[in-house]
């Protein structure tokens, strides 16, 4: 299908998806996995975590590979809610869902060897996945990242992502926590923010501009934070929502030519280690001042399963929010309950099939 728009008023979707119970995937996955001491199981469980990929914490955890099956109602919602899009780059190891449309005019399958670089691959680390998609062939310079547990409930316009000509965002402060339950995040939060100290000094970008910490809008807990935070002066840490998450392509590549190390270090992890991830790149385009702010987390609605399960399959059905992420975790137990729970409420609102689908 020709696209005659311009580059400027395109906004492309990006989604990475794994096929957890692909044979293939396991076999190269526990081969690499061996290599560094560590197994994984057919169904995804992970063997021992002891040893250490060089100073990286590797996060080999069986459940960011849960198959949920709901992947072609994130296809429907886009379709329904958001069809000014121009394009979907959608990026596997190489697996394709049976169901899709691989002709689908708006569907661009991207392989990890299509645009990572081949001395990082094969890699199973969602950091190295996310930290060079500007190297996407065709990608548009304003994109929108969904990971696949975040799906569209309502209508959207282009302009609940993009305004002015740059990604709606909210920059507020929020200090790092030491949390067991997720060290390795704990750890990427704090590189960015270290990684970000050498660019940006924190009093002087709220002197700068005031009007991206203190918007009205914003959620009065984060006005509090950007308060308290102003008597400490350095950065502590910063807080982005878990959705949609709206980009320039071009801050990937500044980023790089600024911190190719680093960002070379954390992408030679086969697995997510605790290095630095893609909201080094989203807080770097808020601290340059290339966004414009607003209240993103104003109808998004986050859910942690296994205890949020009953509140996401309601939130669906009743359409409460106009976007859902829902997040999994080891703890799930009743898997299979809960995945049919979900997905019910999903074919309720989303019956019909999208142009992605056969």
């Amino acid at each position: 299908m020709a696209d005659n728009s311009s580059d400027n008023e395109r906004i492309d979707f990006v989604i990475p998806w794994v096929d957890g119970s692909d044979p293939e995937w396991l076999k190269e996955r526990n081969a690499v996995s061996s290599d560094i001491g560590k197994s994984v199981s057919s169904d995804g469980g992970s063997g021992s975590d002891s040893l250490k990929n060089g100073d990286s914490i590797e996060d080999n955890s069986g459940a960011r590979y849960y198959s949920w099956d709901n992947l072609q109602y994130w296809f429907r919602g886009v379709e329904k809610f958001a069809p000014w899009v121009n394009k979907i780059h959608f990026v596997t190891w190489g697996h394709i869902p049976p169901w899709m449309n691989t002709d689908a005019p708006k569907l661009h399958i991207v392989n990890h060897k299509d645009y990572i670089p081949e001395q990082f691959l094969p890699t199973f680390n969602s950091n190295t996945i996310e930290l060079n998609f500007h190297r996407i062939e065709g990608l548009s310079e304003k994109f929108v990242y969904f990971n696949d547990d975040v799906f569209l409930l309502k209508p959207t316009a282009k302009e609940d992502f993009f305004r002015n000509g740059r990604p709606r965002d909210m920059l507020a402060f929020q200090p790092v926590v030491a949390n067991p339950a997720n060290p390795v995040m704990s750890h990427i939060l704090l590189n960015n923010a270290l990684v970000l100290s050498k660019y940006f000094d924190k009093r002087e970008n709220v002197k700068k501009q005031p009007g991206s910490y203190f918007k009205p809008g914003y959620p009065l807990l984060y006005f509090g934070y950007n308060l308290l935070e102003l008597a400490f002066p350095l950065f502590t840490g910063f807080y982005d929502t878990h959705g949609p998450a709206a980009f320039c392509k071009s801050t990937f590549g500044k980023v790089w030519e600024l911190e190719n190390d680093i960002l070379t270090q954390t992408c030679s992890h086969h697995f997510r280690g605790d290095d630095v991830n893609q909201y080094l790149i989203r807080d770097w385009q808020k601290l340059s001042g290339n966004f414009t702010p607003a209240n993103i987390a104003e109808g998004l609605s986050y859910c942690e399963l296994p205890g949020g399960a009953d509140r996401a399959a309601d939130i669906i059905r009743k359409q409460k929010a106009r976007v859902i992420c829902i997040n999994d975790s080891d703890r799930v137990t009743d898997f299979e309950g809960i995945k049919n729970k979900i997905n019910s409420a999903f074919e309720s609102i989303l019956p019909d099939k999208s142009s992605f689908e056969r």
